[in-house]
């Protein structure tokens, strides 16, 4: 069905809305959905990382004003290939990391077995759980309470890599504990 004049987005526009809570959003037409009213901007960034995009997707039931800024006559560019075996990888990747999480939370795992697990999981993608005992590259394990020595395994990369965690961790508590500990050092000074 065609939609009536005036309300239709063509793709590469540039447009302007008004939502119901008086905020201001802008960018270009990525998607439009007559039937249900949908729009999807594409807009800079918001954390500021260039070639990088924001994509809202606007309900235009809720917004108040749209105004196009430069409507886009031509044809659009034909939409970017998607790798669908990397994307299926990467869903793969992301469900047997939260049933790896569900199985230490249901294992009774502490809340800092659990980070710690998650800090190393972030640069060493082999690591596991094997019952409440983190094993990372299949060379070192490391018991509840989850502290350095708690580590065990072969000298080498792989234990020095995990040890150096703790150090890396044990240097920021303490230095959080000194900036905090700074504004009252100098309120106990000016008083």
């Amino acid at each position: 069905m065609a939609a009536p004049p005036g309300e239709y987005f063509s793709v590469g526009s540039q447009v302007s809305c008004r939502t119901c809570q008086e905020q201001r959003l802008q960018g270009e037409v990525v998607a439009f959905d007559y039937q249900s009213k949908m729009l999807a901007l594409k807009c800079p960034s918001s954390s500021g990382k260039p070639n990088h995009a924001d994509i809202l997707l606007i309900n235009l039931q809720y917004v108040s004003e749209v105004e196009i800024i430069n409507d886009r006559t031509e044809t659009p560019p034909p939409l970017a290939s998607l790798n669908v075996s990397k994307l299926a990888s990467k869903a793969r990747t992301e469900k047997e990391e939260k049933l790896s999480q569900a199985y230490a939370i249901s294992a009774g795992v502490s809340l800092e077995g659990q980070q710690l697990f998650q800090t190393i999981h972030k640069t060493i993608k082999d690591c596991k759980w094997q019952e409440k005992n983190i094993v990372v590259m299949e060379e070192v394990v490391i018991t509840p309470p989850y502290q350095v020595e708690n580590c065990k395994g072969k000298e080498g990369s792989a234990l020095s890599h995990v040890e150096k965690h703790f150090r890396d961790v044990e240097s920021q508590k303490i230095l959080q504990r000194s900036q905090a500990q700074q504004p009252q050092k100098e309120a106990a000074l000016s008083s």
